[in-house]
């Protein structure tokens, strides 16, 4: 398998445009003829979740219009077992249409359960990335990334500035040595990457960096200048074109969007962008798509 940063700089190369659209599927916000049509919520969700893919792919065997999705395990896992099969097939729908996956789960232990939960996502799950908290230490990453897991086409992200307003309670704060909690998070992750490169300079141990903290953006691109950045918080949430374009790498092509480092996810704005009765619904998740797409091609290039 090849490198997993490089495979998704090719991913993004091929679509033209670095975003991830993520899958939050909630029961009660499905189109109404989805829930209709089924008596177990989890199954809807399965139903929608395929749709969404599809129409991330509109036109066969093209490239997607999103290189990546974002599996959001929390929707489908609050449903047991029947739920976790469901993200596991629609994972590997997702796989099959050529996207790459990035599995939402926030793992954080240590030691053993980290590599049970490492094994879940990426032997089971069979996931090309995966978000990890890092606050216990080195112990909760290296786990994914060494060891009986040693595999340079597995990827992780790490948390380190969030978009969620509180975030500043924690990851704001001054240490002794000037630094910021999330500027010391920065550095770990360069330097758990930095032996970790693929051909394009880019390494497979990335970073959670929201777009609604754009005051942090460029000191903390300047610490981790080989990493991806998974970038929420666009649109909606406030994050602007300024924003992502401070987070860009400065060692990339232009010609070649997955040099610049970055993947924008967006969630509600894409996969519920259409009225609760529409009967085609998934045409307006491609038209949200195509605009997300057209955005950010805009910004990096």
């Amino acid at each position: 398998m090849l490198h997993a940063a490089d495979r998704l700089a090719a991913a993004i190369d091929r679509s033209g445009s670095p975003v991830c659209v993520g899958l939050d599927p909630v029961f009660e916000k499905l189109p109404a003829r989805v829930t209709a049509a089924h008596l177990e919520p989890v199954e809807a969700i399965r139903e929608f979740s395929l749709g969404i893919l599809r129409a991330l792919v509109p036109t066969a065997g093209a490239a997607p219009l999103a290189p990546a999705v974002k599996f959001q395990s929390a929707c489908y896992e609050r449903y047991g077992a029947p739920g976790v099969a469901a993200l596991e097939s629609c994972i590997a729908a997702a796989r099959d249409l050529g996207l790459i996956v990035v599995l939402d789960a926030k793992r954080g232990d240590i030691g053993i359960s980290a590599e049970h939960y490492a094994a879940a996502a990426f032997s089971r799950c069979h996931a090309d990335w995966l978000t990890v908290s890092p606050y216990l230490g080195p112990d909760t990453l290296e786990p994914y990334l060494t060891g009986t897991n040693a595999n340079s086409s597995r990827g992780i992200f790490v948390l380190v500035r969030t978009s969620n307003p509180r975030s500043d309670a924690f990851q704001s704060q001054q240490l002794a040595d000037g630094r910021t909690v999330a500027e010391m998070m920065a550095d770990a992750v360069a330097a758990l990457g930095r032996e970790r490169l693929g051909t394009d300079g880019l390494c497979n141990v990335g970073a959670v960096v929201g777009a609604t903290k754009a005051s942090d953006a460029a000191a903390l691109r300047a610490r981790m200048p080989a990493s991806f950045m998974l970038i929420p918080g666009y649109g909606a949430q406030g994050g602007t074109a300024a924003d992502i374009r401070a987070m860009l790498r400065t060692a990339r092509t232009p010609s070649r969007p997955g040099t610049a480092g970055v993947l924008v996810t967006a969630s509600r704005s894409i996969i519920y962008a259409f009225p609760p009765d529409a009967a085609d619904w998934t045409a307006a998740v491609t038209a949200a798509a195509r605009s997300l797409a057209d955005e950010i091609r805009a910004v990096v290039a």
